[in-house]
């Protein structure tokens, strides 16, 4: 069980970096890919931060008990 939970702890803290660098890239860039996609990258961003916490939770709670 912990290591699945390892295994999801770093898909999401891949997650977060991807979507984090690539929607500052395209935000610093601008233009018209911007405008389409930057806000969608930045709040894809956020549910994989929220994600990674909700797993780090149940991997300490996991490791408590």
């Amino acid at each position: 069980m912990i290591t699945v939970l390892y295994i999801l702890l770093g898909i999401g803290l891949i997650g977060t970096l991807v979507s984090l660098f690539s929607g500052l890239i395209t935000m610093g860039r601008g233009g018209e890919f911007n405008q389409r996609y930057g806000n969608k990258l930045m709040r894809a961003r956020v549910y994989f931060q929220g994600f990674t916490v909700i797993v780090f939770v149940l991997l300490l709670l996991a490791m408590r008990g």
